[in-house]
């Protein structure tokens, strides 16, 4: 298993300029740019165009879904696309606010210049590999250049700018073939090459860039680019896959989606999409928002180290979402408005609530190879106004109808923001393009959507209720109901910060099953509701394998949930401790149950009757995940030689655990049994308490979707499979007492 005897090996790959992950020292990435002399600029400052006002903007209705996808690219298309230019054009002639300022601080900036003069180079490097000096200053400043002066023109039209813009992207094309340095190469590649793609992606529809000419553009970013940006997410270096950060992995993420459609590349784009949802690496949208708090605050994965990271992080997956939108691709909405919640818990924790002090926002240990507890909330840059909040507040507000209430508050505080380094103190430099003030804000939405997203989580005996607000809403009552569809019961009014209530006994709340839905007060009247969510109190069996099939290939379920178990490979059935049995070889047999088992419990309770014929550690009693990145799992032995048990979200070394503190017996029946009960976890064997753990905050749900529930194998393909007899095979929601573990003997 990687987790084991894996870091003691890890030392030769961990690069000078790595720094366990950080951004390269005194670089845009560290929230104080590195600076190099830029050509003499003679001022060209343009006024903005007047003409007679325009009538005042009608509200937008929502956009509630992205273009329609195919295999055919839209272009422009990656950050902004042709409608979106013509809508900035129409305000900034119209003198209209906020645009027209962002016109302003465009024009202002020594990047936008027809002066402006390119210093394109054949190798770019970034951090030192002990021969070459760093250079990489000039490649950012000319691509800052090449994107204020691509919005001028398709802003003012000006042909100029476009000449200007095609001449820098040529320059470079005709004579960058390396990127080098140490591992914040890797940064270089993914950081400038998004950049880089977009703002070639909005010339490429003017006429004056000849064919030739972007094929040789689109040549560089496939062979100078890309190929960095794809080892680094396939090889992380040769590291352990948590080692980088997630802005690593994001960065290099965004580089692959631009140039995908820069170069109409679908397989390319695809990539990007993929590894969002399903990668290995903390940019993986499940693990940069790492732990999803009550009222929809998504812990960033950075937290626990600075705030001007984060604020990063925010400023990187934002763009991703972006460019996926404008081809038909929602990420922006992916499993439940999971960036939503990473950009508003990381505005809220960087905004002053009052005086000089900052709202407070909860914060769980964060866990990975290189750091173990990171105990505590970062302060380190707390504040940073690194930009990209327009675009975060006006597409989950002004197209989607969303309350996204940090983020707005946010994008306010930095508006109108600047481009090419120019965005404030503390800024992040060259690692963004800015101007978002311009370039994504949106007229006013008519109307909120009605409140949504609604879950509800069961935990000791009370209901946990999260949902997503509605723009212009004023508060929000919750409603109750003992039957699907109602009717409904008002169990609270008047919340309107957290988006979060807790139903308990107070409000007479038993065990039971309820169905709750959400309504928003708005100045014009009540909402629709919500999405009903329901969640069950009680105690209540989900999976009984009892195992006392003694033919075929499935394993019934006794439950009633349809909860069957496939027989897979080397597993057939024997007597057992209660009739029959499975048995399993210890080479490849074992039961697969099925998909999302465990996907709504919080509190749980497994057990099981097992006979283990030989011992071998790391052999898996069951383990219910998708991968070795997010499973829960329950090995008969683990380093320490006793059982363990243990809930990752982001692999071994994030692993939340329960060490026993007494052997599992070899060549007899030993009754196992693990619960989960709040953040308190319990270890059974034969009905004794052999290990625990106040401190369990990950549940069986927060492993989202898991496709390989199996009894008896690994999600390691190195652990051995269990080799014995497993009887009597039960899943309950909900925790059961010391007593009732002993009444399953």
């Amino acid at each position: 298993m990687t987790r084991r005897n894996f870091i003691s090996g890890l030392g030769a790959l961990f690069l000078a300029g790595c720094g366990g992950g950080d951004m390269a020292p005194a670089s845009a990435s560290d929230g104080s740019p590195a600076t190099a002399a830029l050509p003499v600029q003679t001022p060209e400052l343009t006024s903005v165009p007047t003409s007679a006002p325009l009538p005042a903007p009608t509200p937008t209705p929502p956009e509630t879904t992205p273009p329609p996808a195919n295999n055919t690219f839209v272009h422009p298309g990656l950050l902004h696309t042709q409608a979106d230019f013509d809508h900035m054009s129409q305000k900034v002639k119209a003198n209209a606010a906020p645009w027209v300022d962002g016109w302003n601080v465009l024009i202002a900036n020594s990047h936008a210049r027809l002066s402006y003069m390119p210093r394109p180079q054949a190798a770019i490097y970034r951090g030192s590999d002990g021969v070459h000096a760093e250079n990489y200053t000039l490649l950012y400043n000319d691509i800052a250049a090449t994107y204020a002066c691509a919005l001028r023109w398709k802003i003012s039209g000006d042909t100029a700018y476009a000449d200007k813009a095609v001449a820098i992207l040529n320059a470079w094309s005709s004579t960058l073939t390396l990127l080098g340095g140490n591992s914040d190469v890797d940064l270089a590649a993914g950081l400038y090459g998004y950049e880089f793609a977009n703002a070639a992606e909005i010339m490429r529809s003017y006429s004056g860039w000849a064919a030739a000419d972007l094929a040789s553009f689109q040549n560089m970013m496939r062979t100078v680019f890309y190929p960095i940006n794809h080892d680094f997410l396939i090889r992380h270096n040769g590291t352990e896959v948590t080692h980088y950060w997630a802005n690593w992995d994001l960065c290099n993420m965004a580089s692959i989606m631009a140039i995908g459609v820069l170069c109409d590349d679908r397989a390319m784009f695809n990539e990007a999409v993929d590894y969002f949802k399903n990668g290995a690496g903390n940019g993986a949208v499940s693990q940069a928002v790492y732990y999803m708090h009550p009222g929809y605050l998504g812990q960033w994965q950075e937290t626990g180290r600075d705030q001007g990271h984060n604020t990063l992080g925010i400023a990187l997956m934002g763009p991703i979402c972006e460019m996926a939108w404008n081809q038909g691709v929602d990420l922006y909405g992916y499993d439940n408005n999971r960036f939503l919640a990473g950009a508003e818990y990381v505005a809220k924790a960087n905004l002053i609530e009052s005086g000089n002090a900052f709202y407070t926002v909860p914060y769980v240990t964060y866990n990975n190879v290189d750091h173990v507890n990171q105990t505590a909330f970062a302060t380190g840059g707390q504040g940073d106004v690194r930009p990209g909040w327009a675009l975060v507040y006006n597409h989950y507000v002004n197209r989607k109808g969303l309350a996204a209430p940090y983020s707005k508050k946010f994008a306010a505080q930095i508006q109108p923001e600047g481009g090419g380094g120019n965005y404030g103190p503390n800024s992040g430099g060259y690692d963004q393009l800015g101007y978002g003030t311009l370039t994504c804000t949106r007229d006013p939405i008519a109307s909120g959507a009605a409140p949504s997203g609604l879950t509800a989580i069961a935990s000791q005996g009370q209901v946990v209720l999260s949902w997503w607000g509605s723009a212009y809403a004023s508060s929000y009552d919750v409603k109750r109901g003992t039957n699907a569809g109602g009717p409904y019961t008002t169990i609270a009014t008047g919340i309107n910060d957290l988006l979060s209530y807790t139903d308990s006994a107070d409000s007479g709340l038993a065990a039971g099953t309820y169905y709750y839905v959400v309504i928003a007060q708005t100045p014009s009247g009540a909402s629709l509701a919500s999405n009903e969510a329901s969640a069950t109190t009680a105690v209540q069996l989900l999976a009984y394998l009892a195992l006392d099939d003694g033919n075929g290939l499935t394993a019934t379920d006794s439950s009633g949930k349809g909860h069957a178990g496939i027989l897979v490979n080397g597993a057939s059935w024997a007597g057992g401790k209660k009739g029959g049995a499975l048995s399993l070889n210890g080479s490849d047999g074992y039961v697969s149950l099925p998909a999302d088992i465990v996907s709504d419990v919080a509190d749980i309770t497994v057990a099981a009757w097992v006979f283990w014929k030989a011992s071998s550690k790391w052999a898996r009693i069951f383990d219910f995940g998708s991968g070795s990145g997010h499973y829960m799992m329950l090995t008969a032995r683990g380093d320490t030689g006793f059982p363990r048990f243990a809930i990752t979200v982001n692999g071994a070394y994030g692993e939340h655990a329960i060490d026993g503190n007494a052997a599992l017996s070899v060549g007899q029946w030993v009754h196992v049994a693990v619960t989960l009960s709040g953040k308190t976890g319990t270890l059974y064997l034969d009905g004794n308490p052999v290990g625990s753990n106040p401190a369990m905050v990950l549940a069986p749900f927060r492993l989202g979707g898991t496709s390989q529930n199996w009894i008896g194998r690994s999600q390691y393909a190195a652990d051995p499979h269990f080799n014995g007899l497993i009887d009597e095979f039960r899943i309950y929601r909900g925790a059961l007492s010391a007593a009732q573990i002993a009444a399953l003997m």
